[in-house]
Order: structure tokens, then sequence, then C-alpha cells
């Protein structure tokens, strides 16, 4: 049978004898460790093995309880360890501004041993609710966000079926995406989020005609000015949303044609006009339709793809973007070598 875990209480307090007494009436069922002071106090909260509630004085030489009080709800690792103070004080504005700092409840000395222990059981089975509701949200949030998730990724791989048949295109084009993102000093995270965006850069394809996405020869002016349109039906089809994932795969969809010198669509943006993400997705795009087969085309060689890179900076794309692109040629080929055909 599993052991049990014991929880952890801190007592904090200047006077040995008043450590010494709560320690006698907490030690049958709670592990106890002791600070003399606020210092120490805070170092055994932002230690690996933090205490599960905190039973403190508030009057102490050097950082009174207020204090360490008022830096462990400023503490994200401690902020959530309940705090109950100990203390001689009764004064109706000493309490008042001891909840308003975050702890939770007063104990007055002389200390009776049955309030003591009441309310730390209390305390201790509401911070552990908390702790499993806290989990629970936590789990259903990544469930909602994986969902979602999915949800783009298999928008992104409708789109692409319509002109590519594997669908690997989005692949490569996102991973590009978030090399050059890295490369451009964007964090772990937000490179991630691109990564993610990135399959809807095309999701306004599926409003497209067949005779048109597909269309083995050059398009006419008309049939030009219709396929342009994927960009602004992208961006309705993914709507509005207040979270970073779907405003980030919006962006991407409509301004991933937008050019360096303005002359993209749909808005004819130019420069930081564009959105970053926009600016990068264009690179990350162009490249790998460039190298890769489609009906209209066959695929170009990489060195035909970077003399065009290398042609358009300052005009199609954002000469910065163009740097980084080259300066992560390696993992970047690896992509493209990794996802090929």
């Amino acid at each position: 049978m599993a052991q049990q875990h014991v929880q952890t209480v801190l007592v904090v307090d200047d006077i040995v004898t008043n450590i010494e007494i709560l320690l006698e009436i907490l030690k049958d069922e709670y592990k106890v460790k002791v600070a003399l002071n606020g210092a120490d106090a805070l170092g055994i909260v932002e230690s690996p093995d933090p205490p599960d509630i905190v039973l403190m004085d508030i009057m102490m030489p050097g950082m009174d309880g207020f204090e360490v009080c008022r830096r462990m709800k400023l503490n994200m690792k401690s902020r959530c360890i309940p705090i109950i103070f100990v203390t001689t004080k009764g004064a109706q504005d000493d309490e008042t501004l001891g909840f308003e700092l975050g702890a939770v409840d007063y104990i007055t000395k002389p200390i009776n041993p049955a309030i003591v222990k009441a309310r730390v059981r209390t305390h201790l089975a509401l911070y552990n609710q908390n702790i499993a509701l806290e989990h629970q949200v936590a789990e259903r949030t990544k469930d909602l966000y994986s969902t979602r998730l999915e949800v783009v990724r298999r928008l992104g791989i409708a789109a692409e079926f319509r002109d590519n048949e594997t669908g690997l295109h989005i692949i490569r084009m996102s991973n590009y995406s978030r090399t050059i993102a890295k490369g451009y000093g964007l964090s772990n995270s937000e490179a991630g989020l691109l990564l993610n965006a990135a399959p809807m850069h095309d999701v306004g394809k599926i409003g497209i005609p067949d005779n048109i996405l597909i269309k083995p020869g050059k398009l006419t002016p008309e049939e030009w000015k219709i396929m342009k349109t994927h960009t602004l039906i992208g961006g309705k089809i993914i709507g509005d949303y207040d979270n970073d994932l779907m405003a980030t795969a919006k962006s991407v969809a409509l301004t991933h044609h937008e050019k360096w010198n303005g002359t993209g669509y749909p808005e004819g943006l130019s420069g930081k006009n564009i959105p970053l993400e926009g600016r990068i997705t264009a690179v990350a795009d162009v490249f790998d339709a460039l190298t890769s087969d489609r009906p209209y085309k066959e695929a170009w060689s990489d060195e035909r793809a970077f003399d065009l890179l290398l042609k358009e900076r300052g005009k199609h794309f954002d000469p910065e973007i163009v740097e980084i692109f080259f300066k992560n040629i390696e993992e970047i080929m690896s992509i493209k070598e990794k996802y090929s055909k």
C-alpha cells in the first residue's frame, strides 16, 4: 500500500519558545520546518521543496511578517502557498492589511492547539482543492489548444490537397518559417506559434475554382484577379479570435503575398507595415513553391531559387529576412530533404 504524502508546515517566528509550541502541536500530523526570521523563511519557500502552508509571526526584527507575505505573493512559485499569521497583534487594521497582502487567516496568541489544528487542516484542504482544480483547468486548456491546433493543420492540409497532392508543402514552409523566426531572434514559443499558424497561409484556396487553381497554363488577367482573392477568403475562413494562434494564422493568410516594395496583394502594404509573420512566410512559401512541382510548372533547382530570392531582396522580400534565410541555409536544406516527396 502506498504511503500517504505528509504535507509540510513552515513555522516562522523569532522566538524559539513559540516555535517549540507549534512544533509540538503539529509534529504528529505534518512535517514541520522552522525559520527564525523573514529572510530564512523566503529561502525555504523558494527552495526545491517548499512548504504547503506557512504559520508566521508578524513582529520580527529585520523583515516583518507582512513583508514576507508581500514578497511571497509577488513570486510565481510561492504566491499560492497559504499564509496564516500567528500573532498577539489583534488590531483590526493589522488584520485588514494582512488579508489585503494575501494571508488566508489569523490565529491569536496564546495559542489554542485545537484551533491551530483546525485552521491548518481547513486551509490545507482548500489549498489541495485549488491545486486539483488548477491541474484540471491546465489539462483542459491543453486539450483545447491541441484540438484547435489540429483543426488549423487539417484545414491547411485540406486547402493544400487542392493543388499539391502530398500536402508536404505546408510542412516544409512552416518549418522554414520557424527556422527564420528563430534566426530573427524570436523566442522558441513565438517561433513555434508561427510554425503552427503557417499551415493556414493558403486556406483560402478552398474558395478558388479548380479551373483556375490547377490550370496547367498561365492565368489570364481575370483569372489572376480571382486567384488573388484567396488571401481575403482565407482571412474570412479563419475569422476573428482573441487567441494568438488564430490571430497569427489570419495575419499569415492575409499578408504572405504582400511585397516589401508595396506591389503585393491584397492591401499593397510595404516595408515593415507588413506584419513580421507575413514577411517571414513570404520567403518560406516562395522558396518551397519554386522548388516544388506544380500543375503549371516543374520544380526549379535550388540554385535558381536562391538566385531569385537574392534578386528580389528589397523588392518582393524583406532584405533582412532573406539574409537570415541564407544564414540558416543548412537547416533549411535539412528540412527540405527530410520532407521531400
